[in-house]
C-alpha cells in the first residue's frame, strides 16, 4: 500500500484479537491426505476498506486441488 500511496480511510477493525478463555484447537488436517472432492473444505473472511466504511468478503472453497 505504501508503494501504491494508499492510505486507509477509516481505522481497521480489530478481528484478530483473541479472547482470553476461548479455546484453541489443535490442526486436524496435519498429515491428511486430501485425494477426493468434498473431503475438506476451507473458509476465509477478510474486510474491505471502503469510502464509508468497510465490507466483508467471504470466500468458502474445496480443498482438494
Amino acid at each position: 500500500m505504501r508503494l501504491m500511496r494508499l492510505v486507509p480511510i477509516h481505522q481497521a477493525p480489530e478481528t484478530s484479537q483473541k479472547h482470553p478463555k476461548h479455546k484453541i484447537y489443535p490442526y486436524l488436517l496435519k498429515g491428511l491426505a486430501i485425494n477426493r472432492l468434498n473431503q475438506v473444505w476451507f473458509a476465509d473472511i477478510t474486510y474491505i476498506p471502503m469510502r464509508r466504511g468497510f465490507l466483508y468478503l467471504v470466500a468458502v472453497m474445496d480443498w482438494h486441488i
